[in-house]
């Protein structure tokens, strides 16, 4: 370290010497032209003669090499792709790989390893010399995550980044099919999927779509610093469907429970789906003589049977409790659950049970209850669905099912009061030139 220092300031006079020997040449073959200028600026008669030359000595202090090294930081940005660990995301910032690992060791860092989302941001700002100072990880829900390094630790905080929720208007038509049409129109899946499924008691998009049929929908989107990081609610939509109008507003009562209704008030909600699965079709018909395909003699088969894969979804079809999850004879693994007004449903040749079904659990509409299976009497993977009324079995693609209960009179001001502002926007977007959401 001693010699080092010389050698630089050698380097250094070196290099103002060249400089200066420069700027003397350029001095001196410039005298007579400013000695032409200075001619002019002298007075009549002045002698210069008697004028002593004068040695000026400035001392200069000369930056030191370690302060300009030091100056300033370097910043790194990626964006996690699909399939990126935290190590591959941080190893493209150009991060030491013993840092990523005294990066993992922290409790926030070993959290968000297990929830990356692709699309979020990682930030890294580094010294000249590449340490690490501190790393920013955008999160798919909560603010940015911090890691600062302070001494030999690092320290985790979170920035307080003010979370903006925006009301956002789309519309579109249909061309060839529901999600198109919504990818066209800039209208995220989300988005999309609760359209259909509310709508799904009214309109069947698998048969009933029609090329020129309109929609509008008016959702919420949370954004931070400006940019959006989540999709919120439906709060409205309307489908036009083969010249028919059909509409869907949000409706939150006083305890919290939101749930679809027309602008009118009558939901949208039916008490019972018609199935319990997706996409299915039926392999046996409900009879009260039927061949067993297994035990070769005729008995009454008291459900129908729905077609398909093992592991595919089991849905409750109506709010309900679970009264019976477990193995009962012919109907392998079976899901009892008892609904209001006495009616129940069954649910058998199950391949497995959701976790926690059992006897007293509360179940919603929809809910995942059990997946499609061959346990019990069965030729192959298939659900066994039954519908019962007081005991008694009825055909569950023609009984006539109870719908949701009607908007109390008491919650009618106040249902008006929070849905007409979207009543009135989604006739304003009906309106909306379409042709430039293709």
């Amino acid at each position: 370290m001693p010699l080092t220092k010389p050698r630089i300031l050698t380097y250094r006079m070196t290099g103002a010497e060249r400089r200066f020997s420069l700027r003397t040449l350029v001095a001196l073959s410039s005298l007579p032209l400013f000695g032409v200028v200075a001619a002019f600026g002298l007075a009549p008669d002045t002698s210069t003669t008697d004028i002593a030359p004068e040695t000026v000595i400035e001392a200069i202090a000369l930056p030191s090499l370690a302060d300009a090294a030091n100056a300033g930081t370097f910043e790194r940005e990626t964006v996690i792709q699909s399939g990126d660990t935290i190590t591959s995301a941080l190893g493209r910032l150009k991060i030491d790989a013993l840092e990523i690992q005294r990066l993992l060791a922290t409790d926030a860092v070993r959290q968000l390893a297990a929830s990356l989302r692709a699309g979020k941001r990682i930030q890294a700002t580094t010294s000249p010399d590449g340490q690490l100072l501190s790393i920013r990880f955008e999160r798919r829900d909560g603010p940015v995550l911090t890691i600062l390094h302070q001494g030999d630790s690092y320290i985790a905080q979170e920035d307080s980044d003010q979370i903006e929720t925006r009301v956002v208007m789309r519309a579109g038509h249909i061309v060839s099919s529901l999600y198109g049409a919504t990818d066209s129109a800039g209208i995220p899946d989300k988005i999309a999927d609760k359209m259909a499924d509310t709508f799904s008691t009214t309109l069947d998009f698998r048969e009933d779509l029609r090329r020129g049929d309109t929609f509008s929908v008016i959702y919420t989107v949370k954004y931070r610093n400006g940019e959006p990081v989540s999709t919120g609610e439906l709060l409205a939509a309307e489908f036009v469907n083969a010249g028919k109008v059909h509409r869907a507003v949000l409706y939150r009562d006083a305890s919290g429970h939101e749930s679809y209704y027309t602008p009118e008030g009558q939901s949208l909600k039916k008490g019972f789906l018609r199935s319990p699965l997706e996409f299915s079709r039926v392999t046996s018909n409900f009879s009260s003589a039927r061949k067993h395909p297994v035990l070769g003699y005729t008995r009454a088969h008291t459900g129908v049977d729905l077609g398909a894969p093992t592991g595919t979804r089991v849905k409750a079809t109506g709010d309900a409790t679970v009264e019976f999850a477990g193995r009962k004879g012919g109907y392998g693994n079976l899901v009892i659950l008892r609904h209001q007004n006495g009616y129940e449903t069954y649910y058998g040749h199950l391949s497995a049970f959701a976790p926690g079904m059992r006897r007293g659990r509360a179940v919603s509409q929809g809910e995942i209850i059990a997946y499609v299976g061959a346990t019990g009497i069965a030729t192959g993977p298939h659900l066994h669905y039954e519908v019962r009324i007081a005991g008694t079995p009825y055909n569950p693609l023609t009984v006539k099912l109870p719908g949701s209960p009607s908007l109390a009179a008491a919650q009618r001001g106040r249902f008006l009061q929070q849905t007409a502002g979207w009543s009135e926007k989604l006739g304003l977007l009906r309106g909306t030139n379409l042709a430039a959401l293709d």
